[in-house]
C-alpha cells in the first residue's frame, strides 16, 4: 500500500522500513533504466531535430542513438553519471515515499482524506516529490553533466565534476535548472501517485481480486500508465531543466552539434519556440515515456513489494 491505510494499521510498515523501501525502488529502478535516460538527456540536448533529413542532427532515433553511442563511446556511455543518478534515486526514493506516507497520514487525522482522494494523493505526491526535489537537486545537475558530456571527457570523476564545477562556476551551478524542475515535479508527481491510484481501482474494477493474485502484475501495470499519462502533461518543463542544467557546459557538447547561450526559462523557452518550433518542447518524449513507463512502474512495484515482504518478516519474527 502506498501511503497510509488507516484500516491496514496492524500491518502498516514503520517509517524506517517505509524509507528503506523507497530507497531501494530507487536503486534497482535506476539501475534498469539509466540507458534510457542517458539517451532523453542526449534528445533534450540536441538543438537540431530528431529526423534523418537534418545532415546536422547527431542523434535522430532510439535505435540509432544506441549504435551511434556504441560505435564513438562503448556499452559504458550507457551508465555516464550513474553514481550521482544511484545516490540521486536511492535519497529521493527515501524522502519521497516518506513524507508521502506522513503527510497522507495528517489528512487522514484532520479528516480531508476519505472524501477527498484523488487530490489528497494529487497534492501529497506532489509536496512529497518537492521536498525531495530539494534534497537532491544537485546531484541531479552533476547527472546531468556527466550523462551529457562525450569523449574525451571533461569531468573523469565524480570528485573532479563536483571540484571543476564549483571552482569554474561557483556554488550556485549546483541548482541550475532548479525553477523548471520545481515547477514540473509538483504536477508531475502529483498525477503519478493520484492516477496509480485510481488506475489500482480501475484496475480491480475491470478484474476483481479473487484472493489468488498477489498484486505484482496490477502495480507493475498501473505504476506504468501513470507514469505515462505524469509524463507527457509534464515534459516540456523536463526539457527545460536539461538545457539549464548544462548552461556553461557548451565546450563539452561541441562534438554534438549546435549549442545555445539562455538566459534565464522565459528566454530559454522563446528561443526554443523561435529556433525549433512547438515540436521542440517534446524532443527526446519517446525514449522519455518508455523510460517514465518502466521507471515509474518498477518504482511502485519494487516499493510495494518491499513493504509487503518487510511486513512478512516482521509476521515471521512475532
Amino acid at each position: 500500500m502506498v501511503g497510509y491505510d488507516a484500516k491496514a494499521d496492524a500491518r502498516s510498515n514503520s517509517k524506517l522500513e517505509v524509507a528503506v523501501a523507497g530507497s531501494v525502488s530507487g536503486f534497482v529502478t535506476r539501475a534498469l533504466i539509466s540507458p534510457l535516460d542517458v539517451i532523453k538527456i542526449r534528445f533534450q540536448l540536441q538543438i537540431e531535430r530528431l529526423c534523418p533529413s537534418d545532415p546536422n542532427a547527431k542523434y535522430h532515433g532510439i535505435f540509432q542513438a544506441i549504435k551511434q553511442i556504441l560505435q564513438e563511446e562503448g556499452p559504458s556511455a550507457f551508465w555516464k553519471g550513474h553514481i550521482p543518478a544511484q545516490i540521486l534515486s536511492v535519497a529521493y526514493g527515501a524522502v519521497q515515499f516518506l513524507s508521502f506516507e506522513e503527510l497522507t497520514e495528517l489528512l487522514y487525522r484532520v479528516n480531508l482524506y476519505e472524501t477527498h482522494e484523488f487530490s489528497a494523493h494529487f497534492v501529497c505526491g506532489g509536496l512529497s516529490a518537492g521536498a525531495a526535489t530539494l534534497a537532491v537537486h544537485p546531484v541531479d545537475v552533476l547527472r546531468t553533466r556527466l550523462a551529457a558530456q562525450g569523449e574525451p571527457k571533461i569531468y573523469n570523476t565524480l570528485r573532479d565534476a563536483i571540484s571543476t564545477m564549483y571552482r569554474t562556476e561557483g556554488p550556485l551551478v549546483f541548482y541550475k535548472g532548479l525553477a523548471p524542475t520545481v515547477i514540473a515535479i509538483f504536477p508531475y508527481a502529483g498525477l503519478q501517485f493520484s492516477c496509480y491510484r485510481s488506475l489500482k481501482h480501475a484496475y480491480d474494477w475491470v478484474l476483481p481480486p479473487d484472493g489468488k493474485q498477489t498484486g505484482n502484475l496490477k502495480n507493475l501495470l498501473c505504476g506504468c500508465g501513470s507514469g505515462v499519462i505524469s509524463k507527457t502533461l509534464t515534459y516540456p518543463l523536463d526539457l527545460f531543466k536539461k538545457r539549464l542544467q548544462v548552461g556553461g557546459f557548451e565546450h563539452a557538447r561541441s562534438a554534438f552539434g549546435q549549442v545555445r547561450n539562455y538566459g534565464g526559462l522565459l528566454d530559454l523557452t522563446k528561443q526554443v519556440l523561435q529556433d525549433e518550433g512547438t515540436l521542440g518542447l517534446f524532443k527526446g518524449l519517446s525514449p522519455s515515456l518508455l523510460k517514465a513507463a518502466l521507471s515509474t512502474g518498477f518504482m511502485f512495484f519494487w516499493y510495494e513489494l518491499f513493504c509487503n515482504l518487510f511486513h512478512c518478516i516482521r509476521r515471521e519474527d512475532r
